[in-house]
């Protein structure tokens, strides 16, 4: 693993005319991965003579006997033994304890827009500072940052940044939010969670963009420190999730009625993958659950599907599809419903659900309109939900 330092860092930002961290990116390291297929049994590592400089002891787990651990964090509970590391790839039993060596020690860095992550009904129009570490919880087929979430933390590239520096950085970038993104956030739990505690009282909001694979407690623990989470519903089968995610839709479902409970905000994604989740009747079973639970004001994206990693077999979404399964959800009764991926679409726009007028309007992650006064319709006065202040 190569360390950069806080002077390193600076100085390649200013190398690339990005010393005040203005938006776009300030790092992104992709570095080749092998096409193996994901295994989900622990694998055993000899332990280095000293620990990573990134080692931190992980929250959520319980010691259970000879030597052994059981991470706590995630639906996978994984049983490590002495020198084992989890299928994350990120978790590793140290002497009778799970320590994470994703701590401090992101592998990109970035200022997006908002709209990129995506959140249509959270702060329009501003920046966030985006962080994520290598690792993920599940193994999709389709992963688009398989790049950094199939690999092990001294696989990649990494600055030095621990949880102070991020919220420094954000300031300088004018970021009203950090996001915890790119791989899986939930990976790097304790990283994030420090981090947002650390932003709040420097007035940054927190967001999360999650596979929502993660237990109870640790998620109602998170959602004390955080404003919104953006959530992938990859599909609406256990099918779906077992061989094409290696997960369970179950966890995730019960992720998604927490964060509501939680009074978090809360946006959810759907990856339309051709021939493996785009069934009419399945994407009607999905809307009306989602009607059904957390309420029809939870915007929802249909997003387009690109061949990669191991699905280049598959083609592009077509676009009438994705204009299908927003018709259906709308006819289901959800509000706000959107297609991602298709930049100039109409429906990247946000229309209000009573008068139907345009209220937002983006030309791929940019607002080119915003006609909402204190978080209401311009033009009828109906309140839309989200945060806009």
């Amino acid at each position: 693993m190569r360390e950069i330092t806080r002077r390193q860092f600076v100085k390649c930002l200013t190398g690339l005319g990005l010393g005040t961290l203005g938006g776009g990116a300030l790092l992104s390291q992709l570095s080749c991965a092998n096409s193996e297929e994901p295994s989900m049994t622990p694998t055993s590592t000899p332990i280095p003579p000293s620990p990573s400089p990134y080692a931190h002891e992980a929250m959520y787990y319980r010691q259970i006997g000879e030597g052994l651990v059981q991470c706590q964090l995630c639906p996978n509970r994984c049983t490590l033994s002495e020198g084992s590391r989890s299928p994350c790839r990120v978790r590793e039993n140290r002497g009778g304890k799970l320590y994470t060596m994703a701590y401090g020690n992101p592998c990109a860095v970035h200022n997006d827009p908002i709209e990129k992550k995506p959140f249509s009904h959270f702060l329009p129009g501003s920046l966030s500072f985006s962080i994520a570490t290598p690792g993920c919880n599940l193994h999709c087929l389709y992963c688009q940052n398989w790049t950094i979430s199939q690999k092990r933390p001294e696989e990649t590239d990494n600055l030095d940044l621990p949880p102070e520096d991020v919220v420094k950085y954000a300031l300088k970038g004018e970021s009203q939010s950090i996001a915890y993104t790119y791989s899986e956030p939930n990976i790097f739990y304790e990283y994030m969670l420090d981090t947002a505690k650390a932003a709040r009282p420097k007035g940054l909001r927190n967001v999360v963009i999650s596979n929502g694979y993660i237990n109870p407690d640790p998620l109602r623990e998170l959602c004390d420190a955080v404003d919104a989470i953006r959530v992938d519903l990859k599909g609406f089968t256990e099918e779906f999730y077992q061989k094409v995610c290696f997960g369970s839709l179950r966890p995730v479902l019960e992720s998604i009625k927490i964060i509501q409970e939680e009074g978090i905000h809360l946006e959810i994604v759907n990856l339309v993958v051709p021939t493996l989740n785009d069934d009419k009747g399945i994407l009607r079973e999905m809307a009306r659950w989602i009607v059904g639970n957390v309420g029809p004001d939870v915007p929802t994206h249909f997003s387009r599907f690109g061949p990669m990693y191991k699905l280049t077999n598959l083609p592009p979404t077509p676009v009438e599809t994705l204009e299908r399964a927003r018709a259906i959800a709308m006819e289901e009764g959800i509000s706000y419903v959107y297609i991602g991926n298709v930049p100039g679409h109409p429906a990247n726009n946000t229309y209000c659900a009573h008068c139907g007028k345009l209220i937002i309007g983006r030309m791929g992650f940019y607002v080119t309109e915003y006609h909402l006064v204190e978080g209401k319709c311009e033009y009828c006065g109906n309140r839309i939900p989200g945060v806009w202040e």
